[in-house]
């Protein structure tokens, strides 16, 4: 008797199985994603929307939706508007202010940038507008080619004679192209650069068409580039994406990819198509 209750009292509970979550731990994740589905609903309407429309676009019975409501409407996350209904908070526009304010493009641009490089094998630039030219923040080196004097991180050119900078030029208006014309008269750098307003202007005309930009030796002999926009969460166009190869090595095909690439990175910075 004495063994047996021995034995019996060194019994221990089984161990919990490696992975296997608390019942806690499982609905704190559901409540989470409760809220996040209020929030894509809420999102989706743009004047204040009923208990009634959020219980139903999310599926959650009126009662979770709203004890649920409560709590962000507490955290302002929601707001409630009268009567009985809710839009999104201003505490969402604060930290939306916030993340917008740490965003570094290089950063977001460079993963994109390298996987675009290692699928064509030649140089990627990302380059922005400073004035009357194109600066070139960022590179991806293929290490190929010699002929690279102008896509040089901190390099920069007048904004006609690149496809990046005639992306910037193609977003301005007719009097704005003018008037950089004006300023700068121009200046050719081989004998096919573009350095008369009528040339600028059919060159930018097709540009607006097909929303994608060439540099055919325009600011170099020997080296072609492609290139295509990238705008911001408010629809600016702040950067532009390009890859430049010398002309017997560029390819037609890389305008689908150069164009994905950098919808992927407008994406990232928040950008969202227009709907057509």
């Amino acid at each position: 008797m004495a063994e047996n209750a021995s034995s019996s009292a060194g019994k221990t509970r089984p161990a919990t199985k490696a992975g296997t979550e608390k019942p806690e731990s499982r609905n704190s994740i559901q409540v989470i994603e409760r809220m996040m589905s209020l929030l894509d609903a809420l999102a989706a309407q743009p004047d204040p929307a009923s208990l009634k429309q959020l219980s139903q676009a999310t599926q959650l019975h009126p009662s979770t939706a709203h004890r649920i409501l409560a709590a962000m409407t507490q955290a302002r996350f929601v707001e409630r508007q009268e009567p009985g209904t809710y839009r999104l908070g201003i505490r969402l526009l604060e930290m939306g202010n916030l993340v917008k304010s740490r965003i570094n493009l290089r950063e977001v641009a460079l993963p994109y940038m390298q996987t675009l490089h290692e699928t064509i094998g030649e140089a990627v630039n990302l380059g922005v507008r400073r004035d009357d030219e194109i600066v070139y923040i960022e590179r991806t080196s293929s290490g190929r080619s010699l002929v690279r004097v102008v896509y040089l991180v901190g390099g920069s050119a007048p904004l006609h004679l690149t496809s990046v900078g005639k992306l910037f030029l193609a977003e301005a208006s007719a009097q704005e192209v003018k008037e950089y014309a004006k300023r700068t008269s121009l200046p050719g750098k081989t004998p096919h650069s573009l350095t008369t307003l009528a040339a600028l202007e059919k060159e930018l005309e097709k540009i607006r068409r097909h929303g994608i930009a060439f540099d055919n030796e325009e600011a170099e002999i020997g080296l072609k580039c492609v290139a295509a926009p990238i705008h911001d969460d408010e629809g600016h166009l702040v950067a532009c994406l390009s890859v430049s190869a010398p002309t017997d090595r560029h390819k037609p095909d890389w305008v689908d990819e150069v164009r994905q690439t950098a919808d992927t990175i407008a994406q990232a910075l928040g950008y969202s198509k227009p709907r057509k």
